[in-house]
């Protein structure tokens, strides 16, 4: 590539980045019109041909190879999958698709069960268990929040829990902030449990082949910690703060969780489909199927079993989200191709003889805070490439051959892009839609508002990551 078009890339790429956080434009036209460019001019236009033949080809490689013949049959399956690869459109080569249609098919079940009205029973559920008690509700909706972020999509969740938060806030006459903020946290949390949970665990898991078994071992647990840990400061901060007398407590007792389900059929159809779904999600590692398949195999299973309108649900599917998706997998192809990564992977050199340890904490904490500031999916998609770089580079003499050292660096990676989302409005999309949410209700949530939730919780939370990582590293890793 010339120069010129390593430049090009590098306007492209922050340019699409700058405007994305801005706001100034839908996210998805400037994610769209960035890969755009990058298309025309470096993935599929004339530059698209250029080869550095200073280097060897992959046969050459192998015919000046001792063992080149010894490996011949795999060899030749290696050539003829770059030969397919080749024969690849545009797209197919440039977009993950097993996340956009692991993303699509947990839409369309979320979708389907939303309809029944069971999310909202949950929260109803949740408000009267507290006997009215405005921190216990909070608490419970809280934990509600979390779990089913870990296994649905969070913005999804937090779409179906506000509103109902929202009337329990007004009856019980108390400031509706508190319980949304606490809610679109908790949710931000109990996403980073699972490759599911949240759209950054799903880059990260297809990029570095990690599955859903692996992720709820090795995060979820801690996840599990840092709730129980925000619920007892959420407890101590708000205690003391939101009492309410018995005739509003007594308000809450009259709401009417049954009235919530408006299909009782479709409700036991679809969770027994979303039970499948995730044991489906347990058993892929072993099984040898992509996340995608599942996700699309569960949709495609409700969509047969559940009496539904099919257009209905397929219209309700987050399309603008996945275009944003694709959008960004491309530009940041564009950019690796232009050898923009490539160079932001030389920032990292200094680090290799740094302590493994060390390089690893550095990474979480820019990585968090890097993610709060231009929102955690994009980060999420550029920077997976860079570490991918960084882990596979020869010199790296810590990270190369350390199976447990890799996999500890991606794990902090991802609980540093989740829960760094929590740092600002723009830091995740849950974020955005609470926000949403509220000031269609006439409650302003602004910038500087989310703040004072969000960098005390952030902050709390990467550094209970930190401690994380260090304990893991003392116990596992072999140096």
């Amino acid at each position: 590539m010339s120069v010129y078009l390593f430049w090009f890339a590098t306007i492209v790429f922050f340019g699409t980045y700058i405007a994305i956080a801005t706001e100034k434009f839908h996210k998805t036209t400037v994610a769209l019109a960035g890969a755009m460019m990058m298309f025309f001019v470096i993935l599929e236009g004339p530059s698209h041909s250029e080869i550095d033949h200073s280097k060897p080809t992959i046969t050459e490689v192998i015919s000046q190879s001792v063992m080149g013949k010894e490996y011949h049959n795999q060899v030749s399956n290696v050539i003829e999958k770059a030969e397919t690869y080749d024969r690849l459109n545009g797209f197919s080569r440039y977009v993950d698709f097993d996340v956009i249609f692991t993303l699509a098919g947990m839409m369309l079940l979320v979708n389907i069960l939303s309809g029944t009205g069971v999310f909202q029973y949950i929260a109803i559920k949740c408000a009267k268990y507290s006997r009215g008690s405005p921190i216990r509700t909070m608490i419970l909706l809280v934990l509600a929040t979390a779990i089913l972020s870990a296994f649905l999509d969070n913005v999804t969740t937090v779409l179906l829990i506000a509103p109902v938060t929202l009337l329990v806030a007004a009856e019980l006459d108390v400031n509706p902030i508190p319980f949304l903020m606490a809610e679109t946290m908790s949710s931000n949390i109990g996403g980073s449990a699972t490759l599911i949970g949240d759209p950054p665990n799903l880059i990260i898991g297809s990029y570095a082949g990690l599955n859903f078994s692996q992720f709820l071992i090795n995060l979820s647990p801690f996840i599990i910690i840092v709730l129980i840990i925000y619920c007892i400061a959420l407890y101590l901060h708000y205690g003391k703060k939101m009492e309410v007398n018995v005739e509003k407590r007594a308000r809450i007792m009259e709401l009417d969780e049954n009235a919530a389900i408006t299909d009782v059929d479709n409700m036991r159809r679809g969770g027994a489909v979303m039970i499948i779904t995730i044991i489906g999600f347990l058993l892929h590692g072993a099984l040898h199927l992509q996340p995608s398949v599942v996700a699309m195999g569960g949709a495609t299973l409700a969509l047969v079993i559940c009496k539904i309108d099919v257009d209905h649900q397929l219209e309700k599917i987050e399309w603008s989200t996945l275009f944003f998706f694709m959008g960004l997998f491309i530009v940041v192809n564009g950019a690796q191709q232009a050898g923009l990564m490539d160079e932001f992977g030389k920032l990292l050199a200094f680090t290799k003889s740094w302590h493994p340890l060390l390089t690893i904490l550095v990474v979480m904490w820019v990585s968090g805070i890097a993610a709060a500031v231009t929102n955690n999916v994009s980060f999420t998609a550029a920077i997976v490439s860079v570490i991918g770089a960084f882990l596979a580079a020869q010199d790296n003499i810590m990270f190369t051959g350390n199976t447990d050292l890799k996999e500890l660096m991606w794990w902090g990676l991802a609980l540093a892009v989740c829960l760094g989302g929590n740092g600002t409005i723009v830091g995740a999309a849950a974020n955005l839609v609470t926000a949403g949410v509220a000031e269609k209700s006439g409650i302003k949530i602004t910038f500087k508002e989310f703040l004072r939730y969000g960098v005390p919780v952030t902050l709390g939370s990467l550094v209970l990551a930190s401690i994380y990582i260090v304990a893991r590293f003392y116990v596992e890793i072999k140096i």
